[in-house]
């Protein structure tokens, strides 16, 4: 017998986060997908490898970071 589900469970149920492409994240910032890759080499932005090799960036760091630069780029 199966049992019922709640809407609790039904909310701890995460959903995958999402995952950006080098191309992707270079047209939220506007530059070349190059530089979002020398970003990740640096370590200004940790990224996350397919099993192609390929990076992927999680969306929310993505977002922080831009919320960040702007914030910088306001205050100078």
């Amino acid at each position: 017998m199966m049992a019922d589900t709640t809407q609790a469970d039904v909310e701890s149920v995460q959903e995958p986060e999402k995952l950006l492409t080098p191309s992707e994240v270079a047209a939220i910032f506007r530059v070349d997908p190059k530089t979002v890759t020398r970003w990740a080499k640096v370590g200004k932005l940790s990224s996350i490898r397919t099993l192609g090799g390929h990076r992927r960036f999680r969306e929310a760091e993505v977002r922080a970071l831009l919320a960040e630069a702007q914030e910088q780029r306001h205050s100078a």
